[in-house]
């Protein structure tokens, strides 16, 4: 079972970071030319590789995008306490330990049909927009990071888009002085998956340090992708006296020596705005035992004539997440917000039947507690349900810790016990 790993070992090599894919295409297309698959790539970016007369009954499907907390990022990996970590940078293990579960069956010469889609990480952009036929009835994706669950449905979500352009330039006549404050080294997380663990939300914790020492915006940038909890954020702000109230121990404060006649500031609605903004677990599904409803307070950034916010709402139900993204959009208008919203994916209703059935009785001969579960994040599933609705789905992963951060892990252990596992499955159909 070791391929597995030797593989996604070598394809982290390759640049994969969301918006990057002609360097994995090129690998893909000569990985199947190897294999004798057929490789097939749509206008979108994904990729299809299967047998010349497949008869193939299962898809086995993954996205090959990595988030990338520095543009261009190569994770360097390292081996330390029986898991995967990455120097400095996120992992890449979602998703490349499942490419590299896929990349393994497709050495070992399996009729299934293979599909790599394209920039989930930034909208599920290459699901939504999948040109390329499946055939099969049943899909198999390995995008999940909890052994033992295997997911049978997920949250559907909205990306919120707000622009307010009000600022004034004000005379300096009570003497400001300039600062500028920043904020890193946060923990940072997954939306959806991480949202209920407290996890610091850079952007918020620097609307409150202007508010507690009553400052003037006038500049704030931050956040690093729309689907995680952000961890670095800057901002130019103006102080009648030094900042002596500081609400979190990572913000560093540095005095600009530059006295200003005038000052170019932001409408106090903005700063308002986070500061009040109720981030985080809106609504909590007993039954299920996962969060029903999020939002994520993602990215900030100051253009000349504006600035720009986003934010991701997810739920566990479609009505309530049409209810989530009119409340939101109606709040931040008040606080005269331009308001958009876009890459909406719909929720996966949890589906239990013959598929996910006999993928949970080859889970329980290697874990006496795998179960059925649905989580708070968005899966491509959920589109393939929408495109294919008498596909049966079911998801399945190792334990990866902590994706979208710093501090992503994958356990070696749980990479080859779920190689037998997903095995086992490609054999029993």
């Amino acid at each position: 079972m070791n391929k597995i790993i030797e593989i996604f070992k070598e394809i982290t090599t390759i640049p994969r970071c969301s918006g990057t894919h002609q360097p994995f295409i090129e690998y893909i297309k000569n990985y199947a030319k190897k294999y004798n698959y057929i490789c097939l790539v749509d206008n979108y970016n994904n990729i299809l590789c299967k047998k010349e007369n497949s008869k193939a009954k299962l898809c086995i499907q993954n996205h090959y995008d990595i988030v990338c907390l520095k543009d261009n990022c190569i994770p360097t990996i390292v081996e330390e306490d029986g898991f995967f970590k990455a120097k400095e940078s996120t992992l890449g293990a979602d998703n490349g330990i499942g490419c590299s579960y896929m990349l393994w069956l497709m050495s070992e010469g399996y009729d299934c049909e293979y599909l790599f889609t394209s920039d989930e990480e930034i909208g599920l952009i290459g699901a939504n927009h999948l040109e390329l036929e499946l055939n099969a009835s049943y899909m198999l994706n390995i995008d999940s990071e909890e052994e033992g669950e295997i997911c049978i449905g997920c949250a559907g979500g909205v990306d919120i888009f707000a622009k307010n352009s009000s600022k004034t330039i004000i005379e300096n006549t009570e003497n400001y002085e300039l600062y500028e404050i920043e904020i890193s080294k946060l923990p940072g997380g997954h939306s959806g998956v991480d949202i209920h663990k407290n996890v610091p939300n850079g952007i918020k914790l620097i609307a409150e340090f202007v508010k507690e020492n009553k400052g003037l915006l006038l500049d704030i940038n931050g956040g690093e992708r729309i689907n995680s909890i952000p961890v670095n954020v800057k901002a130019i702000i103006a102080f009648k006296n030094y900042p002596s109230i500081k609400v979190h121990d990572n913000i560093c404060i540095s005095k600009i020596e530059t006295k200003s006649e005038h000052l170019n500031i932001w409408n106090s609605n903005i700063t308002n705005f986070i500061y009040t903004f109720a981030n985080g677990v809106r609504g909590f599904d007993k039954d299920l035992d996962v969060v029903l409803n999020s939002i994520n307070l993602a990215k900030i950034t100051t253009n000349v004539d504006d600035i720009e916010i986003e934010l991701s709402a997810r739920s566990m139900s479609n009505f309530e997440l049409e209810k989530i993204k009119k409340e939101t959009k109606v709040l931040l208008e008040s606080f005269g917000f331009e308001v958009k919203t876009a890459g909406k994916y719909p929720a996966w209703k949890p589906d239990i039947n013959e598929f996910t059935n006999q993928v949970l009785n080859i889970y329980k001969k290697y874990d006496d507690g795998a179960s059925l579960e649905a989580i708070h994040a968005g899966l491509e599933c959920a589109i393939f349900k929408d495109k294919f609705p008498n596909m049966k789905i079911a998801s399945i992963g190792p334990n990866i810790f902590n994706p979208h951060s710093t501090r992503e892990k994958v356990e070696i252990e749980s990479i080859n016990k779920l190689s037998k596992i997903v095995k086992e499955i490609v054999d029993s159909i």
